[in-house]
């Protein structure tokens, strides 16, 4: 059978995220992108040059030698970025060509305008790690902006009409499916490559990651430059945590009591586990757990009238327990070796290990509030550290549960014990057994660190929280 593409082209732009399209198609071992083969000021790349033994000069005299030489590298699918003030000359010569797959990268225009107004200012073009991060707060100028957006939705327009007219059609990529490693996979598809990723490539990190309004010092008279109607989506807040899945081995179901507990890491779940054991007079030991789909379905299927919960915890009181449990925490149940990474590698003023209950409050709260500022960064993307589950957001963990199905009711940890009651109410129980507060560890309580700066801090790193699920202050 012969093959659909020979090579292909990644139209997009700067600061449209084709660097790190780039590096994960390049982990595909059948998929060489070449960088900016014609960016008239190199080749490839500001520090290269040749590409497949053609140099620029070469390039420059006749670029249908180069793009020969990418169509019949033997070693891999060959391709290039290709950005809208490339040489004119390889436009038509692609666009023309059915055998070039087209892949269109797009970012809302705004988002890079100032992305590429904040590289400018900072010099910083890529992000490896949060430690080597600059931040910049730009202004946003009208008459700039408006020669940025007409020549990119003139370009899009162009290459819209060739492919309508040609009769060919393109994968289309959003700057926001780029973490996503299906899509990634699924464009070795379109080229005709069987490989699979099994993760993303995260050498390259999100530079800035906060919202607008966070990254241009005139805010309000960019937003009435742009006019009344937010057709840019102004006001979102940029979301770079991984995926989550469902977790379903994770959920917990009665014993007789039809009704199914999915735990939200960092929450309560020892106390709820108790709880719904001692509905029936029984132990933990009985309640159904680690499941797989198959036998969850069947435990729907039989327990007709079921109900199933999940349970909030305030942003605030999860994160510092999760800090003294899983990273103060230098002996059982803590994550020692990611301990020593965060001191060593991102400067977490934390105390020596087993040192750790005999701190004042003081030194408790400064290695806190650093703690808080390690996971802006590391939510946002910008560490080579995971986003562990216990301080992922609770937005994503609920979002994870729609892969298989979503809590009939989502309790708040504040209101547990009457939420409960009601709930075990609607399934015929009416005597429940009180459900214990919640066990938090750490020598030092939030309520003796707590004040304002840290909430505000708080506040900043689980924004999507806060406002999604109307959070207010912890005290």
């Amino acid at each position: 059978m012969t093959a659909r593409f020979n090579s292909f082209v990644v139209f997009a732009e700067m600061r449209t995220g084709s660097n790190f399209l780039e590096a994960n198609l390049n982990a595909f071992t059948g998929i060489r992108c070449h960088g900016e083969a014609f960016n008239p000021h190199f080749i490839g790349y500001p520090n290269t040059t040749s590409i497949l033994g053609v140099d620029q000069e070469a390039r420059d005299a006749d670029p249908v030698t180069l793009l020969r030489q990418i169509k019949h590298d033997p070693s891999a699918m060959g391709g290039f970025r290709y950005f809208h003030d490339h040489d004119p000359r390889v436009l038509d010569l692609v666009l023309d060509d059915p055998a070039v797959a087209k892949i269109i990268l797009t970012r809302n225009p705004v988002e890079s305008y100032i992305s590429w107004k904040i590289a400018q200012a900072t010099g910083q073009w890529k992000l490896t790690d949060l430690k080597a991060q600059k931040t910049a707060q730009v202004e946003f100028d009208a008459g700039e902006f408006e020669i940025h957006l007409e020549a990119l939705q003139s370009f899009q327009l162009l290459l819209m009409n060739r492919l309508q007219t040609s009769g060919q059609t393109a994968f289309y990529v959003a700057y926001e499916d780029l973490q996503s490693v299906d899509v990634m996979n699924g464009i070795a598809s379109y080229l005709g490559v069987a490989e699979m990723l099994e993760a993303l490539d995260d050498s390259l990190k999100k530079q800035n990651p906060s919202p607008l309004s966070q990254k241009v010092s005139n805010y309000a008279a960019m937003e009435q430059a742009l006019g009344r109607l937010d057709k840019f989506d102004l006001t979102r807040t940029p979301n770079f945590e991984p995926r989550r899945g469902a977790n379903i081995p994770g959920y917990v179901t009665g014993i007789k009591a039809p009704l199914l507990f999915m735990p939200i890491a960092g929450g309560p779940q020892q106390e709820v586990r108790r709880w719904l054991a001692a509905l029936d007079g029984e132990k933990q030991n009985a309640l159904g757990m680690k499941m797989v789909q198959k036998d969850l379905r069947q435990w729907k299927r039989q327990n007709t009238g079921h109900r199933s919960f999940a349970i909030l915890r305030h942003p605030l009181l999860r994160a510092h327990d999760v800090f003294c449990q899983r990273i103060l925490n230098s002996g059982k149940g803590g994550y020692l070796q990611l301990r020593r990474t965060l001191v060593r590698r991102y400067k977490l003023p934390l105390p020596e290990e087993g040192q750790e209950n005999s701190i004042d409050a003081a030194t408790h709260r400064t290695a806190f509030m650093a703690f808080l500022n390690f996971l802006k960064g590391n939510l946002a993307g910008q560490t080579a550290v995971r986003v562990d589950p216990a301080w992922a957001t609770q937005a994503q963990a609920v979002q994870g549960f729609g892969e298989f199905t979503l809590p009939d009711v989502i309790m708040r940890e504040e209101t547990l014990a009457s939420e409960l009651s009601a709930l075990a109410a609607s399934v015929g129980y009416e005597n429940t057994p009180r459900v214990e507060p919640a066990a938090l560890h750490g020598a030092h309580s939030l309520e003796e660190i707590y004040d304002e700066e840290i909430e505000a801090l708080c506040a900043d790193v689980y924004q999507r929280d806060y406002m999604m699920f109307g959070f207010g202050s912890w005290r």
